[in-house]
């Protein structure tokens, strides 16, 4: 009878065992949650890739190479990331319609969740800058003053000092920036599409790239007046005197033959 009783369990045994139970349970789940969760988003990537290689296929290789290397008609993207092919892409530059000087703006010919596929496939030949999120790119509360002052300094030069635009060398030109949105005028900044040079964040802070943004919303926006009467095209100085020299000294010189009749006739009389 002894033995019997010192192998009865004790009340409360039960009770520890399910805490146990529970509490390694919980262990377990922390321990491969995160793991199945990893899986999880490393699959869905590989399916986009999957997806996005044959849109590539169709759309991209004819010009860039099957792997993305380049060719006699279009250049490498490896490395460009997935901010160049959303821009490229959404702003329907890309696929180009033919070469030349520079790919124009043109309709849009594939929806975003097709661009997010191409993206996850050529950014897979190579790290590049990302997408921005809106965070990165919204104007709201950035400085449009300071805006001014970064977009006159560096990107007047070529799109003159209100983002119209403007004509640069051997048939390039810098587009007109009105109606672009902030998104794109965000990757254009990262990724120095065509002719125009990147400003990665080493360069030009985050910051400043919304300042930069704000400015040419608003500097665009039908709010905002404009005290200088007619713009002659927003192309600052260049336009300006070149109006004045045409019409001001065309007005002097239709002044001075008016005198110098007058003056003809009255010494005749």
């Amino acid at each position: 009878m002894k033995k019997l009783s010192a192998r009865r369990r004790h009340p409360l045994a039960a009770l520890v065992v399910l805490i146990l139970a529970l509490a390694a349970t919980g262990g377990l789940y922390a321990a491969f949650a995160p793991a199945d969760k990893a899986q999880a988003e490393e699959t869905s990537q590989s399916l986009a890739i999957e997806e996005g290689k044959k849109l590539y296929a169709v759309g991209c290789a004819s010009c860039h190479g099957t792997g993305g290397q380049g060719t006699s008609d279009g250049p490498s993207l490896v490395g460009v990331g997935s901010a160049a092919v959303d821009f490229q892409v959404a702003t329907g530059r890309m696929p180009a319609q033919q070469p030349g000087a520079q790919v124009p703006k043109k309709k849009n010919i594939y929806s975003n969740a097709e661009i997010d596929l191409l993206a996850a496939y050529i950014a897979s030949f190579g790290a590049g800058p990302i997408t921005p999120t809106e965070k990165q790119y919204s104007p709201e509360g950035a400085d449009i003053a300071k805006g001014g002052e970064l977009f006159r300094s560096n990107c007047a030069q070529c799109h003159n000092f209100t983002g119209e635009g403007g004509a640069l060398t051997h048939g390039k030109y810098a587009p007109n920036l009105e109606g672009v949105s902030p998104k794109h005028l965000y990757e254009a900044m990262q990724t120095g599409p065509q002719n125009m040079p990147s400003f990665p964040d080493t360069t030009m802070p985050e910051k400043e790239k919304r300042d930069i943004i704000a400015y040419v919303q608003a500097v665009n926006s039908d709010q905002t007046d404009n005290p200088g009467g007619l713009k002659l095209g927003g192309l600052g100085p260049v336009s300006e005197g070149l109006f004045a020299w045409v019409f001001g000294l065309g007005a002097l010189i239709a002044v001075a033959v008016w005198v110098a009749a007058h003056t003809a006739k009255a010494k005749k009389s």
